[in-house]
């Protein structure tokens, strides 16, 4: 970790509201005037859109039924770990972009489905923000977690984020369900292994769970709204953190643990104001005074 050059990663899978997240904090940040590097988790994913076509057809042909973007082999760990590494000493780092769809690509001037070059991040800034797969990742070869300041979970329990990636995936990409429940199952492997995993490594998580009938999601007609579901959020070290304050000032949450508060999932960008705003807050205070 780093009081120069604090990092902050958001963690979470496809559909977990991380993007969501994202914008609240790029409210506090521009509330705060914090200047801040983003970087994306998909632009360190190893292949572009139609090589990783070609590596997944090439897994099932030699048996690799769990070959996925959730996973080592097709992410260049080591380099998302050299990027937290060198912020933290030197403020700068190697990152790209990934032009998702035919507006990126248009204004990154690269076909959809491609990275942009390498570039260094811009410099003085106050805090690196990344968002994405693998934040808080920790393996045998690479531990990114080590390196972040400020570790953030965004994840749905699992039937909410199934009903979620269904009908994502189904209305706007357009993919039968049968093709979809097969992706859910090609990634479970690496879902178990490296994505639920790293919520142990997290400072805060959020995790959202519907307060309607999901338990069948491959038929379910609607995602639930964030008034048909709660938020857990659970704080590592509880030690510090003003829980009376937090049921006082979010109506209709309670505390379930000694470590979490449970909140109505429409107070959820209001949670993460009072909650994140201090913290970031505390890093940029700790970075100007180093400086």
């Amino acid at each position: 970790m780093s009081v120069k050059h604090p990092i902050i990663s958001i963690t979470g899978s496809s559909g977990a509201g991380t993007s969501s997240v994202k914008a609240t904090f790029e409210q506090i940040f521009r509330r705060e005037r914090i200047e801040v590097a983003y970087v994306e988790g998909d632009s360190f994913h190893r292949y572009d859109r139609e090589a990783m076509k070609a590596k997944m057809a090439e897994a099932q042909t030699t048996g690799n039924q769990n070959f996925s973007h959730f996973g080592s082999s097709a992410n260049l760990l080591s380099e998302l770990e050299n990027l937290f590494r060198e912020y933290g000493e030197t403020g700068s780092g190697r990152y790209r972009h990934y032009a998702h769809d035919e507006n990126e690509a248009a204004q990154l001037h690269v076909p959809p489905g491609q990275f942009t070059d390498w570039q260094e991040l811009p410099p003085n800034t106050d805090i690196l923000f990344y968002e994405g797969l693998h934040g808080a990742v920790v393996t045998d070869e690479v531990n990114v977690a080590r390196y972040a300041d400020l570790k953030i979970g965004v994840v749905p329990v699992i039937n909410l984020e199934w009903t979620q990636k269904l009908h994502r995936d189904r209305n706007s990409r357009g993919y039968t369900t049968e093709a979809v429940t097969e992706t859910i199952l090609r990634r479970m492997h690496d879902y178990v292994h490296y994505i639920c995993p790293q919520f142990s490594e997290t400072d805060i998580n959020f995790q959202r769970a519907p307060t309607v009938d999901t338990s069948n999601p491959f038929v379910a007609r609607s995602i639930p709204t964030p008034d048909e579901s709660i938020v857990v959020i659970r704080f590592r070290e509880p030690r510090g953190v003003d829980f009376p304050y937090l049921v006082t000032m979010i109506a209709g949450s309670w505390m379930s643990r000694a470590n979490s508060i449970v909140i109505p999932g429409n107070k959820l960008d209001l949670a993460m104001q009072l909650i994140l705003t201090p913290r970031i807050l505390e890093l940029v205070r700790r970075r100007k005074s180093a400086t």
